[in-house]
């Protein structure tokens, strides 16, 4: 199956400091600009269909975040949390002329225009949150307030890939051999069971366009002391979310405040209260052991962190 639709082309954009992979929709060149930005190990050719739905009088454009599909892969400085992504988007938006613009985000993506959006308010007229990652990022939090469980990020960052899906995202496999390859992550994690997506081998070729190693995805791993072991690093995705470099409960004070929804699937298993990739959750579950109880090491509450910021 080829990975783009019909009607669907890409092009690379000098934006800045990299060259940004840009789809767009053949003829659609005017309208109201919709960027749409996709989440952790996939590429924008996940929007395609979103794309291809979009009412006329808009203009829709997704991007490759750096380290995922076509755009260059310079590194991931995780201490800055987002902005290396999210300074990328704005700069493909300034080169495409499409200020100001409706964004798009799910999971990571969210995170990512919500930082656009804290940076650059006045460039946005609304945003869409798909499943957004919390806005006090992704493991190593307690309670609505985002509290860390520590100073170091524990519970977070590039450590808490489960290494096999690392091994053979890697090796790009594409077979339903292991409950961990990128195409049984896909149908177990992605969707819901047993719903089966049409384009199943272009998104597994999406997921498998993720750039893998310290620089990328998951990122560095930094030892910790206390349960589970890992704390936040410095480098790559899965640190840029780690609660001590990425955290937006301010975003009550930007001006102007643009119009915000929150589309969520109520069996979404990733960025949940239940999520099955926050080892705090898994650890109550018996998979991680070791796990020191509800009152050391609760289970991140995503959607009531969502919530409080979205709604302060």
């Amino acid at each position: 199956m080829p990975s783009l639709l019909g009607g669907i082309t890409a092009r690379i954009v000098p934006a800045g400091r990299l060259r940004v992979n840009a789809l767009e929709v053949a003829g659609r060149d005017a309208g109201e600009p919709v960027v749409f930005v996709h989440g952790n190990v996939s590429s924008s050719l996940f929007w395609q269909r979103t794309m291809l739905d979009l009412p006329a009088g808009y203009r829709p454009v997704a991007v490759d975040l750096r380290g995922f599909g076509d755009t260059d892969p310079l590194p991931v400085d995780a201490t800055r949390g987002v902005r290396d992504y999210s300074d990328d988007v704005a700069a493909t938006v300034d080169a495409l002329g499409l200020d100001p613009v409706h964004l798009a985000g799910w999971s990571l993506g969210g995170g990512v225009v919500l930082q656009l959006l804290r940076d650059r308010p006045g460039s946005v007229r609304t945003v869409t949150l798909v499943n957004p990652v919390s806005p006090y990022g992704f493991g190593g939090t307690r309670g609505a307030s985002g509290t860390p469980y520590d100073d170091l990020g524990t519970g977070s960052g590039g450590g808490t890939a489960n290494p096999d899906f690392v091994r053979l995202l890697r090796e790009g496999d594409r077979t339903a051999g292991s409950p961990l390859s990128p195409r049984q992550v896909l149908r177990s994690f992605y969707v819901r069971p047993p719903f089966a997506p049409a384009d199943e081998d272009m998104l597994v070729e999406s997921m498998l366009s993720t750039r893998v190693g310290d620089d990328h995805y998951p990122g560095d791993t930094v030892k910790a002391g206390g349960w589970p072991g890992v704390a936040a690093g410095r480098r790559g995705v899965l640190n840029a979310i780690a609660p001590g470099n990425f955290r937006l409960d301010d975003l009550h004070t930007i001006a102007p405040k643009p119009p915000i929804g929150w589309i969520r699937g109520d069996s979404d298993q990733i960025v949940s209260d239940t999520s099955m990739f926050d080892l705090a959750h898994l650890g109550a579950l018996g998979a991680v052991p070791g796990w020191p109880g509800e009152e050391s090491r609760p289970a991140q509450p995503m959607l009531a962190q969502t919530r409080a910021v979205l709604d302060a």
